[in-house]
Formats: structure tokens, sequence, C-alpha cells
């Protein structure tokens, strides 16, 4: 799969097609529709499921040096307006703040990012590792590890620092129950210790 048809699927979703036409007008930097958004609906539009099956939200990175919590709070409001005739499940996260609150919610240390495309790259599975960008003439896709993953259904961790095995395994567990076409590769156990 290349990133023309891999942006092709994922218009396919009326859901994504309204968030990728709206996200310039909001004004965030660096902005991205990442993760599920992207890679379930190219699952569904190779299974020939509805395009919006299965995927629980709509995740938008976008990077802020702003990093309070009013900041934060006020572009989810701002996102959850704009959206509000398409989906009440996009999620915008400020990935400037991320360390902030990841320690508490995760017991584990995680570093600051310098840009939206690192958050996407500590993604605990490498075919989640994918956003889409809009710009002036089209659309750009960020995915360290190619496409191939989602294009065979192939569900691989992503040995980076902040990668926890029970998690990565309760995403693909999760994954399955929808998608049952998938191939998961387990954590080697040397990464789950």
């Amino acid at each position: 799969m290349d990133h023309a048809h891999l942006i092709k699927a994922v218009l396919c979703n009326p859901v994504n097609r309204a968030i990728l036409e709206r996200l310039p007008a909001l004004g965030l930097a660096d902005v991205w529709l990442v993760s599920g958004a992207v890679f379930q609906t190219v699952w569904n539009v190779l299974t020939g499921r509805p395009p919006s099956y299965g995927v629980k939200d709509y995740d938008i990175f976008y990077f802020d040096n702003d990093t309070s919590f009013e900041a934060e709070d006020a572009t989810i409001r701002r996102v959850a307006a704009c959206m509000s005739d398409v989906c009440d499940c996009v999620d915008p996260r400020n990935q400037a703040r991320v360390h902030l609150w990841y320690p508490d919610k995760f017991h584990a240390p995680y570093g600051p990012l310098r840009r939206t495309t690192e958050g996407i790259d500590r993604f605990l599975a490498r075919v989640a590792q994918v956003g889409v960008q809009p710009t002036d003439d089209g659309y750009v896709v960020h995915a360290p590890h190619g496409l191939d993953d989602i294009s065979t259904m192939t569900v691989r961790p992503n040995p980076c620092r902040n990668f926890r095995a029970e998690i990565y395994a309760a995403k693909a567990a999760s994954w399955t129950t929808r998608w049952p076409e998938l191939t998961i590769l387990h954590a080697p156990e040397a990464e789950q210790a």
C-alpha cells in the first residue's frame, strides 16, 4: 500500500473526511489525524466493512508550547464545537504536555516530545504509528515503519522506551474482537519484563 491508497481509504470514512477538511481552520500547530481513525478505517475498507465500523474515537494530535491544562481544555472544547455535527468522539491532545500526565496514568516515565510526530512514533503497536496531515495541496502521511502492517492487518509491538506489554496485549485483544482477521505478534519475553 502506498500513501495515495492510504489517503483514498481514509477519506472513505465521512468522519475522517470532515475532520481533515476542518483541521486547518482550527489553527492548531503541527496537527495530525492519527492512529485508529486512520489504520482501522483502512482495515474496514480492506475487509468490506462500513468505513467507520469499530473506530471508537478520532484522535487529533497537535503541538502547543502552552502546556497548561486550561489551554488544552480550551482546544478540546473548540474542537468539540467544530465537530459537533460530525462526531462526539473526536479527541484532541497536545503532545507538548503528554509527559506531564503520562506517568500518573500509566505509572511509567515519558520524556518530553519536541513535535507531534514523536508522539505518533511512541505508539505501542507499529500499525498504530500513522498520521495524516492536511496541507494546502493534499495530504502528508507520517508512517515511520511504512504501511505494510496496515495493509497486511498485522499487529506487532513497537519496542519504544514507553513500551508496556500488558497495554499492548489489551489493545491487540480489543482490536481482534472487532477485526478477527488480524495477525497478532506478541511482544518478546525480554520486552515484557
